[in-house]
């Protein structure tokens, strides 16, 4: 990401970038600059849009060939074509032989590295992932548009905001022009502010009635999932989180134990630090025998409905009263 902002920065492009990831926001920010920076305000001859797997490798290549029309350079945007992902017929041997006016971008869903279209781009040109932004970037992030907007808030509030938010940048957007707007004529934003107007997501759901396992609020945990069930969550999907975040609290602790410290155990497990800290709680309340037991007896309901000795519903259900009794 580093080397593609230079890139713009410098106007010295490559003949050919590949542009994916997890982080859609960040990919589209940079899809929109690296466009803007390429093709001057106005010029509709020499920029070309190809999307969907229906795109036609020749078709492709016939345009490329073509020379700019008054013009130092041609563009061609592909997006979603899927040509990462299946067998691609001549386009992968064309990345060689690149014409030197010419400029080419994928932006893909789905690459599989291995394919001929991706060792391509990374040889003739360059490959930018965007992945999930760890929360030293994702908090840096936010307080500058607190800071412009004139606007404070205190760590721990910044980490009720995140949990409510997830890492989605997109979403981080959307929930944060929400917050701006509701505290206009504010100073600092407070916790009650984000718990009037932030949209908890299904994860924060499954991070709650953890909790509520954990401290053994039975009550808590039972009306969390039948809340689940209501927003059409499946059972199964349930009990797969479920089991998850007990395998990372038994992560978390092994990690601890072996010296680990917040930051090193965030790193290994890829968690955000505030979550380390939750379940490095939660697992106090354990010990490593019992959270074996508790993943083993995930895996074995499951297998149990599978097997239709029970159903999907109940067996989650009775699964949290026996964990949170």
């Amino acid at each position: 990401m580093k080397n593609l902002q230079e890139d713009i920065q410098n106007q010295n492009f490559k003949k050919v970038y590949l542009l994916y990831g997890e982080e859609k926001y960040l990919l589209q920010q940079y899809k929109i600059r690296l466009q803007k920076a390429l093709v001057p305000e106005g010029d509709t001859m020499n920029f070309s849009l190809f999307q969907g797997k229906k795109t036609e490798p020749k078709e492709v290549i016939e345009l490329a060939e073509t020379l700019p029309f008054f013009a130092d350079r041609r563009v061609i945007f592909l997006e979603d074509t899927g040509f990462f992902k299946s067998q691609c017929q001549d386009l992968p041997e064309y990345l060689a032989e690149l014409p030197d006016y010419l400029c080419m971008v994928f932006v893909e869903d789905q690459v599989d590295k291995r394919s001929r279209m991706y060792k391509g781009v990374k040889k003739y040109g360059r490959v930018v992932e965007f992945g999930q932004q760890d929360t030293k970037t994702l908090i840096r992030w936010i307080l500058g548009i607190l800071k412009r907007e004139g606007k404070k808030i205190t760590q721990r509030d910044m980490e009720l905001f995140l949990e409510k938010t997830g890492t989605d940048m997109g979403n981080i957007e959307n929930e944060l022009e929400k917050l701006l707007s509701y505290t206009i004529g504010k100073d600092v934003i407070s916790r009650e502010d984000i718990e009037a107007v932030c949209t908890d997501q299904i994860s924060n759901h499954i991070f709650d009635m953890l909790r509520a396992v954990t401290e053994k609020k039975q009550k808590k945990a039972l009306d969390l999932y039948y809340d689940l069930l209501a927003l059409k969550e499946p059972p199964m999907r349930i009990l797969f989180l479920l089991a998850r975040q007990f395998n990372l609290i038994w992560q978390v602790k092994e990690l601890e134990k072996e010296g680990y410290d917040q930051g090193r155990t965030a790193k290994k497990t890829g968690l955000q630090p505030f979550v380390v800290r939750n379940y490095s709680t939660y697992g106090r309340r354990y010990s490593k025998e019992e959270l074996e037991a508790i993943v083993k007896e995930c895996v074995d309901t499951e297998e149990k409905v599978k097997t239709g000795q029970l159903t999907d519903t109940l067996s989650v259900e009775l699964l949290l009263i026996k964990f949170s009794s």
